[in-house]
């Protein structure tokens, strides 16, 4: 299976000048993709990507249990739809001809794991509302009488947020966009939006052929973070892990200088950047930025985050009383319980052996945040026993599961608020204005999902390049 590489026109590859650094901060997939555009440029910058915890992927994190399951603790899998699902199969193709791996039908089969459009997975998706699983409807005005339990869910599911507080046009914006065009979500969404120019491979095409859904890694999703690590170490990247930035200031002539924690060293001397590209959340960002920016750091610190607590849970010799993806929440069902994804379903290559059955259950929403503003104990016991609850209730498992695994991601999902579009456009202009040598990049600006963060640290590496959008 060949690769049809897009090389950008010679003209059009106006690269950052020599000799120059860019600092990356945050090495989630958004810094990762990041660095991995910018080294990819014909006369690339120095790179040094500073990470403050001790490993790389940011929520994308895969866990192999004893019996050789794959445990996913934040997203499972990526959608290769439109432009952008595109885009980030192509660079998984590049990681393998890069990493000198054969780029045939066998070698990708080896690796990819596609849900294919014919799949229950790929074709059915439940609400859990009265006490009971219902399918999802598909016909307009079917819809019409959930939307509201739907959209609730959605926001729930998605952004572990209220529908009620959140921007449909900022968490949304294929929705918003349809209904700009066509005065109707539900009209815009069955015409069409319209489309963008994609990338191409064999893999791509096959992908749209068979009407993938979603797909994931043998080794788990974890292994794109770990494939851009080795990548980018191999062309000569400064990867800095469990070193976290104190603060930024800005240098003489215009540099900024990425200070340390007291009694912590960077590896350098002087960690200089001549730009910064910025892919942690815009919270932690706010507190890094130097008096200059403090209009900046007032915006960006509006953007807030929440926790979503995510249970593994492994049965054995049980069977789901439903076939789908999973199904989503309403809060007016339980406030706690956003969602549960049938694992097992989509990738059952992930089951181990002898295979069991693998359910995660997301908590969250009003539940956890009260919890949190009352200073209570957010245990493991106590998320293990709403999930098993759960899982009981809504899906009749009544024995108590084989493996569990539980992790609480503290502020992990941004919140896109009303009047979140303005606060981008204010720190748009404001880095304009002031010229400042800043990118930002992440889950907080404009999409939480592995392609939206893949490409903000495509669109800032070629902001820093000075590359046109879109090549």
């Amino acid at each position: 299976m060949g690769v049809v590489l897009i090389p950008l026109p010679a003209e059009r590859r106006l690269d950052f000048p020599m000799g120059r650094t860019v600092v990356v901060l945050g090495g989630g997939i958004s810094g990762l993709a990041a660095s991995y555009h910018l080294i990819r440029a014909s006369c690339p910058p120095k790179v040094v990507l500073v990470e403050g915890s001790k490993r790389l992927g940011g929520w994308i994190r895969s866990v192999r249990g004893p019996d050789g399951a794959i445990f996913e603790l934040g997203p499972r899998g990526i959608r290769p739809a439109g432009a952008l699902g595109a885009r980030t199969l192509l660079m998984f193709l590049l990681f393998l001809r890069t990493c000198g791996e054969q780029v045939s039908e066998l070698g990708l089969d080896s690796q990819v794991l596609p849900v294919r459009g014919d799949h229950p997975a790929a074709q059915n998706r439940f609400l859990y509302v009265g006490g009971a699983l219902h399918a999802l409807p598909s016909g307009i005005s079917l819809t019409l009488k959930v939307a509201s339990l739907a959209m609730d869910s959605l926001c729930r599911g998605v952004f572990a947020g209220n529908s009620r507080e959140l921007s449909i046009r900022s968490c949304f914006p294929s929705l918003f966009q349809a209904e700009q065009t066509h005065r109707s979500i539900l009209l815009g969404l069955l015409l069409g939006a319209g489309r963008s120019p994609q990338p191409d491979s064999a893999l791509i095409r096959q992908a749209r052929a068979e009407r993938w859904s979603q797909w994931s890694l043998r080794g788990g999703l974890e292994t794109l973070p770990q494939a851009l690590n080795t990548y980018l170490t191999s062309r000569g990247v400064s990867i800095l892990k469990g070193q976290p930035v104190c603060g930024l200031s800005l240098q003489a002539g215009g540099r900024w200088k990425v200070g340390e924690p007291p009694g912590v060293s960077l590896g350098h001397s002087s960690l200089e950047a001549d730009h910064i590209i910025s892919a942690v959340p815009a919270s932690v960002l706010s507190k890094l930025l130097p008096t200059e920016a403090a209009p900046l750091a007032r915006a960006l610190s509006t953007i807030t985050a929440v926790s979503v607590a995510v249970v593994n849970l492994q049965y054995q010799g049980a069977r789901l009383p439903v076939q789908g993806f999973g199904h989503l929440v309403p809060s007016s069902e339980d406030p706690g319980i956003l969602g549960i994804v049938y694992d097992s379903v989509a990738f059952p290559e992930h089951d181990g052996s002898p295979p069991g059955l693998r359910l995660t259950v997301m908590l969250g929403g009003s539940w956890l945040q009260m919890l949190e503003a009352k200073g209570c104990v957010l245990s493991q016991e106590l998320f293990q026993q709403k999930a098993e609850k759960a899982a009981a209730t809504q899906l009749g498992l009544k024995e108590p599961p084989s493996h569990c695994l539980v992790h609480l991601h503290k502020n992990s999902i941004p919140q896109y608020t009303l009047g979140h579009w303005q606060k981008l456009e204010s720190a748009t202009q404001f880095l304009a204005a002031q010229k400042l040598p800043l990118t930002l990049a992440g889950a907080s600006y404009e999409g939480v999902a592995v392609n939206d963060c893949i490409e903000s640290g495509r669109q800032a590496a070629v902001q820093v390049l000075g590359i046109e959008p879109n090549s």
